[in-house]
């Protein structure tokens, strides 16, 4: 293994690890940590590929939450945010984990919206 495949690697785990800045600004750090990444590392395919993954994932969970506060009123939104919630940290754990052993992950459920 190259230096340059351990620092793809880690590039490729903190895009997806960067968006545990949403714990920090709601509804605009998970989508700012991967955004930034993906800017910054656009010329490395693998952190490229990645930083759009984490990217897409987090718009999409951005669209569910707001979804769930809209049900809130209907009270189902709670229940559905808390899953929401708890979904996401373990999806982008797993993605970092799994990224940073050098595999490419793909979220199981997340709108495609960035190519």
């Amino acid at each position: 293994m190259d230096e340059q495949d351990s620092d793809a690697r880690t590039w490729g785990m903190l895009a997806h690890l960067s968006a545990f800045a949403g714990l920090l600004v709601p509804l605009a750090g998970n989508i700012a940590g991967p955004l930034i990444v993906w800017l910054i590392k656009q010329d490395q395919p693998f952190v490229s590929q990645e930083a759009k993954e984490a990217l897409n994932f987090n718009i999409s969970v951005t669209l569910a939450t707001l979804v769930c506060v809209a049900l809130v009123w209907v009270l189902i939104g709670i229940p559905l945010g808390f899953a929401l919630f708890i979904y996401w940290i373990v999806m982008t754990v797993l993605a970092g984990i799994k990224t940073s052993e050098g595999i490419a992950y793909r979220y199981p459920f997340s709108l495609r919206l960035v190519k």
